[in-house]
């Protein structure tokens, strides 16, 4: 990795569940990612019956984990009519008046499901309010194609979930979203667990090695809606600050407009352009952690200066907030040692939104 020394360089503050965390970057000017930087990976095998065949795509997964953390997936199996019936339905909502959205925003401060309007998020506390409007679902077993009886799921693992949450009545103006959402939901479910597994094989475990801890994954299925913004001059506000993502990977598609940016090793901010027919992959924290820090978790943000309005759709996928989470046998140190202790993913996600709440009050 190259060492960084320009004068000019900033310093960028970040939250993370290990504490307040910096990272170095240049003043140079975005340019677009490399194949190496951003590879595209076709999930074709993925999907074969030849377990040498589905290792091939594992090992490519690898590959993108270590370098930036961040990888394009073709031949992905999820219809193209369900991510349009999606995408369609999310421009028609946003383009509502704010009086009709906001019936979709959950009741009370603290749940994070339903519709968010512009600067009700601050990412990153140092650049100040996300101007992105957005919608959130969470996990929601009764439209798991995997759960014959919601009912059955034991209490301990159902006190959970909060798909209770999300104000469905709110969206019914736009009579097909609710529908249109659900289906995106179900197919992503079919998607990050098959990914899960071609994970695991990347890491030299057994295929099922994680299916237990996405039996009842916490997903997020997610809509963002960037508004028509024209390019600014001077100190542009955020659109969705610099970050990393909370758990194991994130699967994002996006519209043709673009604004996905990575921070690469050496400081340099990397565009991800949208791609036809694909999804962007970007390992996050957790999975960082439970790889002894052997796969990347990307420092990202998203722009849109651009004049035209941007949609994107992503699948922050996670184990459930009652599974334990450790690092994986496959990489322990050469002393046979991890760097971090087992916890559960609810004390994760704890410690990293306090965190987060520790970066707000050094930016007050």
């Amino acid at each position: 990795m190259a060492t960084i020394t320009s004068a000019a360089a900033t310093t960028l503050r970040l939250a993370s569940p290990n504490g307040l965390i910096a990272r170095t970057v240049l003043p140079h000017s975005p340019r677009n990612a490399t194949p190496l930087e951003a590879p595209m990976i076709s999930l074709n095998n993925m999907f074969s019956a030849d377990l040498e065949q589905r290792k091939e795509v594992a090992r490519h997964i690898r590959s993108a984990a270590t370098t930036t953390g961040v990888f394009y997936i073709k031949d992905h199996g999820m219809p193209e009519s369900v991510i349009n019936n999606a995408y369609q339905a999310s421009l028609d909502f946003f383009r509502q008046d704010m009086a009709t959205k906001i019936k979709a925003k959950a009741p009370g401060s603290n749940n994070f499901a339903g519709y968010f309007p512009p600067k009700a998020m601050m990412i990153n506390p140092t650049e100040g309010y996300d101007v992105k409007e957005m919608i959130i679902t969470r996990y929601d077993p009764r439209y798991d194609p995997c759960v014959d009886d919601p009912a059955a799921i034991p209490g301990y693992i159902a006190k959970g979930f909060r798909y209770q949450d999300m104000p469905w009545d709110g969206t019914s103006s736009v009579p097909q979203f609710k529908e249109a959402f659900i289906k995106y939901y179900q197919e992503g479910l079919k998607l990050t667990r098959a990914l899960m597994r071609a994970f695991a094989l990347s890491l030299d475990l057994e295929e099922t090695y994680f299916d237990s801890k996405m039996r009842h994954p916490n997903i997020n299925t997610n809509v963002n809606y960037y508004p028509a913004i024209e390019a600014p001059t001077g100190k542009a506000p955020s659109a969705f600050g610099s970050h990393t993502d909370f758990q194991v990977f994130t699967v994002l598609w996006q519209d043709h407009v673009g604004g996905l940016q990575v921070l690469n090793r050496e400081g340099q901010w990397i565009n991800i352009p949208p791609k036809p027919n694909t999804f962007v992959v970007n390992i996050a924290d957790l999975m960082q952690r439970i790889t002894n820090d052997v796969y990347i978790s990307p420092v990202h943000r998203a722009h849109n200066w651009t004049g035209t309005e941007r949609i994107s759709m992503p699948l922050a996928t996670g184990f459930g907030n009652h599974e334990e989470i450790s690092v994986v046998p496959t990489c322990l140190g050469a002393d046979g040692k991890a760097k971090y202790d087992t916890i559960t993913v609810d004390e994760w996600v704890t410690r990293r939104l306090d965190t987060m709440i520790k970066l707000q009050s050094e930016a007050a």
